[in-house]
């Protein structure tokens, strides 16, 4: 199915700005609900939901919704499609201006949630973030993001990059399908991915403000040895960068993308030491 089968997608024109690519193959539907693992009892956050096919198949689990939908016109029309639907919570506005926890609020609903969403490729990084810092997280994440950002966010050293690590930190990445750009409306240039994220429950906070100021140094000049890359990105000379290394007993010599996430944890948990001791 290449397009949406609902008359709502001959009603509304794409709008490019809102990066919409709408996704109607019941199929596909079926699989992002499956690996989402929805009970009736959870509540699910949708974001960009859209013509309202993946709204439908969430709804179908009797769970509770709650759609964030930014375009005024689709929410219009969404709150005629779902005004006879109790489970379906429909809220207008930009997603990233308020955290999960103050929408649910909004709809009378309370964390513990998941996130499932079909959302706009040109802000994945964003809502990553957003989603992976929010105090409480979502205990689990099932997105469509581009296939090839999919595969930078499960790799494993020696090809990590700092969104792989990133993400990692925070939760564990698992690739469910590969879905062909053939699927959407209007059809992107690229494939695409259902990813899947189960968040071990850390949250944003001196430790991991630590953490990722280390790794940004690492990668911040991927090509150069750890200890050249260190030392500037954090203002070290290269003899503090070799024995920082040293002491985390890592070969100064390495690059960024072959340590391990625990490796990075043991580096950033030594560099605070060093501060502090200073």
């Amino acid at each position: 199915m290449s397009a949406p089968s609902s008359q709502r997608a001959a009603q509304h024109l794409p709008r490019k700005r809102f990066g919409q690519n709408f996704l109607a193959d019941r199929n596909i539907l079926a699989k992002i609900v499956r690996a989402a693992e929805i009970s009736p009892t959870d509540v699910v956050l949708e974001i960009g939901p859209g013509l309202g096919d993946l709204t439908h198949a969430l709804a179908a689990t009797h769970a509770q919704i709650v759609a964030v939908e930014l375009d005024r016109d689709l929410f219009k029309t969404l709150g005629a499609e779902f005004a006879a639907t109790s489970n379906v919570h429909l809220l207008q506005g930009d997603v990233l201006s308020r955290s999960p926890a103050e929408w649910l609020a909004q709809a009378n609903l309370a964390p513990p949630y998941l996130v499932v969403a079909n959302i706009p490729y040109y802000i994945t990084s964003a809502i990553l973030r957003y989603l992976l810092e929010a105090n409480p997280p979502p205990a689990r994440i099932v997105l469509m993001v581009q296939k090839q950002v999919a595969h930078q966010i499960i790799a494993q050293p020696p090809n990590a990059t700092l969104l792989s690590i990133s993400v990692q930190y925070y939760g564990t990445p698992r690739i469910i399908d590969i879905v062909p750009a053939g699927a959407f409306y209007p059809r992107p240039k690229v494939d695409s991915a259902i990813l899947r994220i189960d968040v071990a429950g850390s949250q944003a906070d001196e430790a991991s403000a630590r953490f990722f100021r280390v790794a940004r140094a690492g990668f911040g000049a991927k090509r150069k040895q750890l200890r050249n890359a260190l030392a500037n990105g954090l203002s070290l000379t290269a003899d503090d960068a070799s024995r920082l290394l040293a002491r985390a007993e890592i070969d100064p010599a390495r690059r960024a993308e072959t340590l391990t996430l625990v490796e990075w944890k043991r580096l950033a948990g030594i560099y605070q030491a060093t501060r502090t001791s200073e």
